[in-house]
């Protein structure tokens, strides 16, 4: 079985103009044309059995509609995907926006500091995480470089440290192995850490892969999970990059699905998610 952590997607009308304003930062065709259907076509093609759709809202006023797609996304494929909501953290309510996204059924929230323009460890994330770590809700955050702020990196691994400091009972998800093109600094200060990391990108960012392997060995195998980033890398492309590298078949399975299905919640059936 194959859980992909770390896929993207957006309503069928937003989907063109979407791609066409991430891929000028990027510089890389997608892969997909953006949609849910389109998504869901590629898992098909790439051998994937589920995957977590990250929506962003990436400004206060988003929020609603952004958090209305990733549920009606669960309602409609609840085989398939596991769509995260969001919240900016300038939003004035993000207390009903949290509990609406628990009732939703949805089992947390993607974030990306660069695109809000708040550093992970601003305190105004503060009632986000207290809120998320009350509701049982799992934050899924960009870790490291990204191309869209490239002077100045929003969640660093030393901002990451600070969180895990003022958030220490929010399960956190530190995307691209930790921190992505920072990868030094994750292996000197994140792995062993109290977090979980996804495998995305690696494979496409040309990283060292005796560096993936050592990070990936190095950190909790119960927190590591399978992620892509499509449509910006294939599932197919990074299976392939973490199926070759020298871990053990274990520690692989835990990867590749066993602690998504945990964290999900997939491994209890139709037990509620606490």
């Amino acid at each position: 079985m194959l859980i992909d952590f770390h896929t993207h997607a957006f309503p069928d009308h937003l989907a063109p103009r979407a791609l066409a304003s991430l891929a000028k930062d990027i510089a890389r065709p997608p892969l997909t044309d953006g949609t849910v259907s389109g998504l869901l076509s590629a898992m098909d093609s790439w051998g994937v059995d589920r995957a977590v759709v990250c929506n962003i809202a990436t400004n206060p006023k988003q929020t609603a509609n952004v958090n209305a797609f990733a549920a009606e996304t669960a309602r409609e494929h609840p085989d398939r995907l596991s769509p995260l909501g969001s919240v900016h953290p300038l939003c004035p309510d993000p207390e009903s926006v949290l509990c609406g996204i628990r009732e939703a059924g949805l089992p947390g929230i993607k974030i990306h500091p660069d695109y809000m323009g708040v550093t992970l460890d601003d305190p105004a994330f503060d009632p986000v995480f207290e809120l998320c770590a009350d509701l049982g809700l799992f934050i899924l955050t960009h870790a490291g470089f990204d191309v869209y702020s490239p002077h100045r990196v929003y969640a660093s691994p030393d901002r990451i440290l600070r969180r895990l400091e003022r958030s220490p009972r929010t399960t956190l998800i530190a995307a691209h192995y930790g921190g992505n093109m920072m990868w030094e600094e994750v292996e000197e200060k994140l792995c062993g850490r109290d977090l979980f990391i996804d495998a995305s990108l690696g494979g496409l960012t040309r990283m060292d892969p005796a560096q993936a392997a050592r990070i990936l060995g190095k950190h909790d195998p119960e927190r590591i999970l399978f992620g892509s980033d499509c449509p910006w890398c294939s599932s197919a492309d990074t299976f392939r990059y973490v199926d070759a590298l020298p871990l053990s078949d274990d520690r692989k399975e835990r990867i590749y699905h066993t602690n998504a299905e945990r964290l999900l919640g997939l491994d209890r059936g139709s037990e509620d998610r606490t």
